[in-house]
């Protein structure tokens, strides 16, 4: 007795005669979309850029043209591997009455030859092999995943209401910004987010947790960062423990985030080339050693910018808004 959520078959008997066939390669750049249409003796393909609009228009094209043929079109089934695009696609097509199956991959029998061609077009051909036999019941050919509901994807994704909290909380912050751009703080914040590799995120971090803190000199910035070392010395004997924990743990965390960061962003300024030429030995020991080292260097420097306005040497900065 056949099951109802058995997905690796269709219990709907196919009339090829009246349905339209469809397969999408999906892609970043484009979507390549084989068919089988009925009354046309040549199965089209046609690549379009990743609209789900041109492809519900190429689908009605489609069905116009078997239509011009003599054929009556009462269905329209359409298929495309799961993978990076998810489900929306599929639930999209379903609101518009394109009969729409997301194709485990995994389910897909491949060539396995050590050097076998692999196009766009070949991907498309095995998908629409897989999809007919499918259609035609048969087990075997490919199994289909469950299309979820919007509710059950958000259930799965509880981050998706962190994520808008956490855009409502940047919107506010720079409407803030906008609005009280001469005061002190913002001021602060404003001229760090002018550096290239530094975001607004963390520029108002660093300002409210920090810099706009009154701190004595330098070595007070380093220690309430956490980012000085622990050395333990006893007459001859000395070795380092590692960074203290007594400074700021979210500053710590933000300012080695933002070294990494510094160098991809500030290749040519002064910092990135010290860091370079102490770490040519490429060893990952002395990289993770110096990246803190360099990040102890760079929230000094922020501190001189943001506070007696101390250029930072071959550092890119934004235009001034």
């Amino acid at each position: 007795m056949p099951q109802l959520n058995d997905l690796s078959r269709s219990l709907i008997a196919l009339d090829q005669n009246s349905t339209i066939i469809a397969v999408v390669e999906l892609s970043h750049s484009s979507w390549l979309v084989g068919g089988v249409v009925p009354g046309i003796e040549r199965q089209p393909h046609k690549k379009l850029e990743p609209s789900p609009e041109r492809l519900l228009a190429l689908l009605h094209r489609w069905r116009d043209e078997a239509v011009r043929a003599g054929s009556t079109i009462t269905r329209i089934a359409l298929a495309f591997e799961a993978g990076r695009d998810g489900f929306w696609l599929a639930r999209w097509l379903a609101a518009r009455g394109v009969e729409a199956h997301v194709i485990h991959a995994s389910s897909l029998a491949v060539s396995r030859e050590h050097r076998r061609a692999k196009t766009d077009r070949l991907d498309t051909e095995l998908l629409k092999r897989g999809f007919l036999g499918w259609l035609r019941g048969e087990r075997g050919h490919c199994s289909m995943a469950r299309v979820p509901t919007i509710a059950e994807e958000d259930a799965k994704r509880p981050n998706r209401v962190v994520i808008s909290q956490i855009r409502q909380i940047e919107e506010a912050r720079q409407k803030r910004l906008d609005q009280q751009h001469e005061t002190g703080p913002h001021a602060m914040v404003r001229l760090l987010a002018r550096i290239v590799g530094v975001g607004v995120e963390t520029a108002d971090m660093l300002v409210h947790e920090v810099l706009s803190r009154p701190m004595r000199d330098r070595r007070a910035v380093a220690r309430y960062a956490g980012l000085t070392g622990s050395p333990d010395e006893s007459g001859v004997q000395r070795r380092e423990q590692g960074l203290a924990r007594a400074g700021n743990a979210r500053v710590r965390r933000g300012m080695i985030q933002l070294a990494w960061r510094f160098l991809m962003f500030q290749k040519e300024s002064a910092l990135t080339l010290w860091y370079r030429a102490r770490t040519a030995d490429r060893r990952s020991g002395t990289r993770k050693t110096m990246i803190v080292a360099l990040a102890r260097k760079l929230i000094i420097a922020l501190w001189r910018f943001v506070t007696t306005g101390e250029p930072l040497e071959g550092v890119v900065l934004r235009p001034a808004t």
